[in-house]
């Protein structure tokens, strides 16, 4: 099998280290990112590009990691002007169903593959390269793209055509935000009670209730800095999708409530768990 030259579409706080991943296992890569700077690092060993155009053109295989359905939006536009025919393109932004499959229905017309293939995992496992990619697509262009997909993530699930990664996404990313308002409001309370906030912490996550969830929200709960690793405005962002694609349940409006007044009340920039000075000070 031909060594692909790989592009790759935004280095944000998940996109740089999935992209230095790509770079550190010898690919010929071009990286775009709107604000330059964010490329500087990548000058040394690939290629920065001052253009989507230019991304594409430069590549056989194209990654996509992108904030929300304008940004995807907005650059599949400039890549659906070109001619694009029999490159193959991955994104692996977290948007709505919708969008993922406006999008891939007009790549495909354009004689060019598309797999949505968004990741369980924040900035540790992105850097590690032990994300756990869900993707939706054609078997065939599944396995074009495998060979690089194993360098950003331990698991890749196909979960059948376009759209099914996304649906995979928002329906984990749904449980991860009932996780960690329930963690929140759990060390609050134990605290009311005069149990240390250490002390809680090593219990749940040493009994059935903890997960690789609570562990890693640990150190920042602790510490009590809230550095995002996912921002709080991220997951709102995602129970909205999720909610707007079906999860019409009890504990969906409990959950947009609580992560849009966090939002209101200013605390959108900090990572997801610094949900917990919202609940402490509403308390």
């Amino acid at each position: 099998m031909k060594e692909e030259k790989l592009g790759f579409i935004g280095l944000g706080n998940m996109g740089h280290p999935m992209a230095k991943n790509l770079e550190q296992s010898g690919a010929v890569l071009s990286v775009y990112n709107r604000t330059i700077e964010k490329a500087e690092d990548f000058k040394a060993k690939s290629i920065v590009c001052h253009t989507v155009s230019e991304t594409v053109d430069n590549s056989d295989i194209i990654f996509t990691m992108l904030t929300d359905d304008l940004a995807v939006k907005a650059v599949y536009e400039e890549i659906l002007a070109q001619d694009i025919s029999g490159k193959l393109f991955i994104d692996m932004s977290t948007i709505s169903p919708e969008t993922t499959k406006e999008i891939s229905a007009a790549v495909i017309i354009k004689e060019a593959g598309f797999i949505d293939a968004p990741v369980a995992g924040s900035t540790k496992p992105a850097a590690e390269g032990t994300l756990i990619i869900m993707a939706g697509g054609e078997e065939q262009d599944i396995r074009r793209a495998e060979p690089y997909l194993k360098k950003l993530g331990k698991s890749i699930k196909h979960l059948g055509g376009n759209g099914k990664g996304i649906a995979a996404k928002l329906s984990v990313n749904y449980f991860i935000s009932a996780i960690y308002q329930g963690l929140a409001e759990t060390v609050l309370f134990s605290e009311k009670l005069g149990i240390a906030r250490e002390d809680m912490l090593e219990i749940i996550n040493e009994s059935a209730s903890g997960s690789g969830a609570t562990k890693v929200k640990t150190p920042l709960l602790i510490n009590n800095t809230y550095d995002p690793a996912f921002a709080l405005d991220l997951m709102l962002k995602d129970i909205l999708l999720a909610k707007n694609a079906g999860a019409d349940f009890p504990l969906s409006e409990t959950l947009i409530e609580t992560y849009q007044s966090a939002h209101d009340a200013g605390f959108g920039k900090d990572d997801v768990i610094g949900i917990i000075n919202y609940l402490k000070n509403k308390s």
